[in-house]
């Protein structure tokens, strides 16, 4: 049977392995007894959330019934963003933090992601050690006595909590300031469609809202952080300030410059880092990203005289290698953006309160700090796979991408790698121009479709 885990949590689609009812069923006792162990109690106290997709309801029902089947209490948030549910797992002093979602994914799928008691996400070893709970073969014994299941316990006050401890992150003298700007805001009809129009018109910002009307199909549908197209018309017509993207769970952002310039992960990373250089606060002088990261990114923090270290794709190695770096600041290029002075995971809402703080602490339009970094012309291809050979086994590849980058020398990059999350490979190229990122790419791609395309 396939590993469960991917690049985040267990994913898949609806009502097929391993997203089904049963799956989660159980996988909420293996996690009820996987946590006790860690709780130093009897009864593991696990917080639950989700976003608005419409098997959210279904999956998380499974879950709670295998929680409190072995014993364990859930607290139940509703719809939260990601690192909501990371916040209030730390607020309420939980055992673990549970989410029900597939993050930028079609509303098709869902997924099942955790956090641990001190709001991080689970690393590889312990998700091994979970998955073999789960996939065990034999079923899971469940001898808790009858006056001893777990309860469920509805959190109504959860966006509150969490709405509060991002506020708590702007200074009066800076909420003062907010109030000039205007703000448009695509919340993917997602999570962030319950918190953030309230949370940033709380601070004074003058919102324009879009796509804030979850049905449970419309999830990252032609919206949000993956489809900035709509949000860029929007900031033009609004003549906003300023725009930001959220991803169907919050816990990414893309940004759009009041010219309707799209700013990507990597450029906030380096915005984020020469202000706090400028602050002092950019401890130990490093920066984290994936591999993924633009190529621009890594001259302008060389520019800076920064450390720039490089984890493997996904936001929880990102994290890890924060931690053990001691850096404050890293994230993906997609929008992921962990301020670990902050909080213990990506946050799309956090990163857009900070860039508020940025431009009005600088006196600068978002245009203008976007300056900081030249982007260098990138292509990405999804390539459907039927099969996940090794990247070096694939024939005439190697020799396809020595090809490549002798041409393009100092001046560009290819990454090639499988999706953690789908059966797909991805090749990315950049180049000085589009054309000749865009000419490797369809190369590369068509090498892999023609060897292992589904």
């Amino acid at each position: 049977m396939a590993e469960l885990f991917g690049t985040d949590g267990i994913r898949g689609k609806v009502n097929q392995y391993p997203m089904t009812p049963e799956m989660a069923l159980k996988t909420g006792k293996a996690a009820a007894i996987f946590f006790r162990a860690g709780s130093g109690h009897d009864r593991p106290k696990i917080v639950i959330g989700k976003d608005t997709r419409l098997s959210g309801d279904m999956i998380e029902s499974a879950l709670i019934s295998g929680l409190c089947a072995m014993g364990a209490d859930a607290f139940l948030t509703g719809v939260l963003p990601t690192p909501g549910i990371a916040h209030l797992t730390k607020h309420l002093q939980a055992d673990a933090g549970i989410v029900v979602s597939a993050s930028h994914n079609p509303f098709h799928d869902n997924g099942i992601k955790f956090f641990n008691k001190q709001g991080f996400k689970l690393s590889d070893a312990v998700e091994k050690d979970m998955e073999s709970l789960i996939l065990n073969q034999k079923p899971i014994p469940c001898d808790i006595k009858s006056e001893a299941i777990g309860k469920v316990h509805h959190v109504p006050e959860a966006v509150g909590i969490y709405s509060d401890f991002l506020a708590g992150h702007v200074t009066p003298e800076t909420k003062k300031r907010l109030g000039k700007l205007t703000v448009a805001m695509d919340c993917a009809n997602g999570a962030t469609s319950a918190i953030a129009p309230a949370l940033f018109s709380r601070l004074g910002v003058d919102v324009v809202p879009l796509a804030m009307d979850p049905d449970g199909v419309n999830i990252n549908d032609a919206c949000g952080s993956q489809y900035p197209e709509l949000l860029a018309e929007t900031v033009l017509a609004s003549r906003s300030d300023i725009g930001f993207a959220f991803d169907g769970d919050g816990d990414r952002v893309i940004a759009v410059d009041e010219t309707g310039n799209v700013l990507t992960g990597d450029q906030l990373i380096a915005i984020f880092t020469h202000f706090f250089q400028k602050q002092n606060k950019l401890t130990h002088q490093t920066v984290v990203t994936t591999v993924m990261s633009n190529i621009g990114l890594s001259k302008a923090l060389s520019d800076m005289q920064v450390t720039h270290l490089k984890s493997a794709v996904g936001d929880r190695y990102v994290m890890e290698k924060m931690v053990s770096s001691r850096a404050v600041l890293g994230g993906e290029d997609s929008g992921h953006i962990i301020f670990l002075n902050t909080h213990t995971t990506g946050d799309g809402l956090l990163a857009a309160l900070h860039f508020l703080c940025v431009m009005v602490a600088e006196k600068m339009k978002a245009s203008q700090l976007g300056t900081i970094m030249k982007v260098f012309p990138q292509v990405l291809m999804n390539v459907d796979v039927r099969i996940k050979p090794d990247i070096d086994e694939i024939q005439g590849l190697s020799e396809g991408m020595a090809k490549v980058e002798h041409q393009l020398g100092e001046t560009g990059r290819v990454l090639i790698r499988y999706s953690g999350t789908q059966p797909m490979c991805r090749v990315m190229v950049e180049a000085e121009t589009h054309r000749d990122a865009e000419k490797y790419c369809s190369q590369l791609a068509d090498i892999i479709n023609k060897e292992i395309g589904a």
